[in-house]
């Protein structure tokens, strides 16, 4: 069995959408199958096919929260023993040598990755590449689009990457 690795707050954003599926969007779907039934014939109706279509969706997504949820560990970096080295969960200040600039990650699970919000799977080749590291270290990876260097300007273990919630 596969290890589904979660952040807190990744678990409850998770959690919150498996609610909103079941209590919201699961009930709409079935109302409008139910509504388009209503109009007659089905071979030929386009709203009745949609609505089904929308509602495997909806089951689909449902299992698939359900099931990883269950096997789910989640992490709270605040509370490992870290002594200042990158952990999932730990936000992660970076200098980008070929950008010549400051990001942010923060290492998560690969349900909750989402890079536009800075949010990084520990699969991907940059978090192997920070995953023990601590401030001052430099990385070396092999990215996809070629060779990417880093420093590490802060290692920080809060929930959120403005805060100093913890």
């Amino acid at each position: 069995m596969t290890r589904v690795l979660l952040t807190q707050d990744g678990a409850q954003r998770l959690q919150e959408e498996l609610q909103q599926l079941k209590r919201v969007d699961r009930p709409a779907v079935i109302e409008a199958i139910a509504e388009a039934r209503a109009h007659g014939d089905l071979s030929e109706n386009a709203e009745y096919h949609a609505a089904r279509e929308q509602q495997g969706f909806i089951e689909g997504r449902i299992a698939e929260l359900e099931s990883k949820l269950a096997i789910a560990e989640v992490i709270d970096p605040a509370r490992l023993n870290a002594k200042g080295k990158v952990v999932f969960g730990a936000w992660v200040d970076l200098w980008e040598e070929e950008g010549d600039r400051e990001v942010c990650y923060r290492i998560v699970g690969e349900l909750e990755a989402n890079i536009d919000a800075g949010m990084i799977s520990h699969g991907s080749p940059i978090a192997k590449a920070l995953l023990g590291k601590t401030e001052g270290d430099e990385i070396e990876f092999q990215a996809p689009g070629g060779v990417c260097r880093y420093e590490v300007l802060a290692v920080r273990y809060q929930l959120s990457r403005d805060t100093g919630d913890a």
